[in-house]
């Protein structure tokens, strides 16, 4: 808890920006670096972005609360895309902000670039129908319908967005990410494990990447569904995920399986 207590101090010491004021910021060129840490370093790294980074805010708030429901197919076409590092691949998923209760049906794709696009609708809860304007949403895009897929994983985790105030860069970071595997029935948690996603406009100059670079944190990919999915379900094909688990255990300084 004393750590939880750290980082939520040294959040009411950024200056904060509206989600309005959010809605501004529009990369066009963007690109989306990803970085695997802890919550010891997102603590330094919140010392370190003081005078250089807003924190959004919403509700009084600088911690929002997140949920997300994987949708798959009785195959799991999706995690094995995403395992056998097929490009262009996709994601679908019912993400929910919780404390604006907003939900939205998402579509995700990579591109053989790793350009990652988004596209969704919003839906009224996580319980969606599958048919309708729904099924043909997602059938437009993966070229299969929602009632070929069923909820595979849940995850839920708080979330900290951070804007430089050049507003050339956006950082979210997520962390307590816990997850619930919808076909095992198995829960599982990544501990202090810290997700940080850089997006900015181009190659302009970050003061972030120098902040992480200080902290010695090397850009890592880490794909929520995969990870929930590895720790939950045994029976899925996951040699490509070994090696990974290996070097997200060290970071967490426990293990995580």
């Amino acid at each position: 808890m004393e750590i939880d207590a750290r980082i939520n101090d040294l959040l009411q010491y950024l200056e904060p920006i509206t989600l309005e004021q959010m809605s501004s910021i529009r990369l066009m060129n963007r690109t989306d670096t990803k970085f695997v840490t802890n919550k010891e370093n997102l603590a330094r790294l919140l010392e370190l972005a003081q005078g250089k980074y807003y924190a959004q805010f919403n509700n009084d708030s600088r911690i929002a609360n997140y949920m997300t429901t994987y949708w798959d197919t009785e195959n799991h076409r999706f995690f094995l895309e995403h395992h056998n590092g097929r490009a262009p691949r996709q994601k679908v998923r019912v993400r929910t902000y919780m404390d604006s209760d907003l939900t939205f049906l998402e579509v995700k794709t990579k591109n053989n670039h790793g350009r990652t696009k988004k596209k969704r609708v919003e839906v009224p809860s996580q319980d969606i129908d599958v048919q309708g304007t729904n099924g043909e949403f997602v059938e437009g895009l993966v070229h299969q319908g929602l009632n070929e897929m069923h909820p595979t994983v849940r995850n839920q985790f708080h979330r900290i967005t951070l804007v430089n105030y050049e507003k050339t860069e956006r950082l979210t970071i997520d962390y307590d990410v816990h997850f619930y595997n919808m076909e095992t029935g198995t829960d599982a948690n990544v501990g202090p494990l810290v997700i940080i996603e850089l997006k900015r406009d181009g190659n302009v100059y970050s003061p972030v990447l120098d902040i992480l670079r200080t902290l010695r944190i090397k850009p890592s990919g880490f794909s929520k569904y995969c990870i929930g999915s590895v720790m939950t379900n045994k029976k899925l094909k996951q040699n490509i995920f070994k090696e990974k688990m290996i070097v997200l255990s060290k970071l967490a300084k426990t293990k995580i399986n």
